[in-house]
């Protein structure tokens, strides 16, 4: 059985390597999603039903229109046995049409299920998302690309950050942790 850790993991190699196989060892096949976003700066829907749908959402349609895609969650994994599990997250990621990057954090609250360990449900809040422009992504990718995947200590996030001032929000939400 996997741990909650697995789960979590599973879904972010999905997500940012544009796998959509890999949600088949994240989520059970009756998962819920819930979106709550509080940025004008991304838009996705607020309830999406079932693994397929959560994997064409998340993966396959998110893909087609993003890349160089790095999704951590701060501070460490989940105990292996979990109900439930929640964690600060942060994104780094540019668009493939314009070239704009994002950066964007919130929060991850999972639901495991008890006979699987996958992920019965979970509720994403995006609290900020920064766009910043296309000459800064080897900034981006020169931070992340040092950073430990997919779980990372708050504080070496923020400790090695570039020096941008669009990232302020997002890294100035993250200080708090939460």
């Amino acid at each position: 059985m996997p741990t909650a850790a697995d789960s979590i993991t599973c879904y972010l190699h999905g997500k940012d390597h544009n796998r959509p196989h890999l949600l088949s060892q994240a989520f059970t096949a009756d998962a819920r999603l819930q979106m709550q976003v509080q940025t004008a700066a991304i838009h996705f829907p607020a309830l999406t039903a079932g693994r397929a749908a959560i994997a064409e959402l998340l993966v396959t349609s998110f893909n087609q229109r993003y890349e160089n895609v790095y999704t951590f969650c701060l501070g460490v994994p989940p105990p292996a046995v979990s109900a439930s599990w929640r964690c600060d997250w942060m994104v780094v990621m540019s668009e493939k049409g314009s070239g704009i990057n994002r950066v964007g954090c919130g929060r991850y609250d999972w639901r495991f299920a008890p006979d699987s360990g996958l992920v019965q449900s979970l509720h994403i809040t995006i609290e900020q998302m920064q766009l910043l422009p296309p000459e800064v992504l080897p900034a981006l990718i020169g931070w992340v690309t040092k950073l430990p995947y997919p779980w990372c200590p708050p504080e070496r996030l923020l400790r090695q950050a570039p020096d941008l001032p669009a990232l302020q929000p997002v890294l100035q939400r993250l200080g708090g942790f939460g």
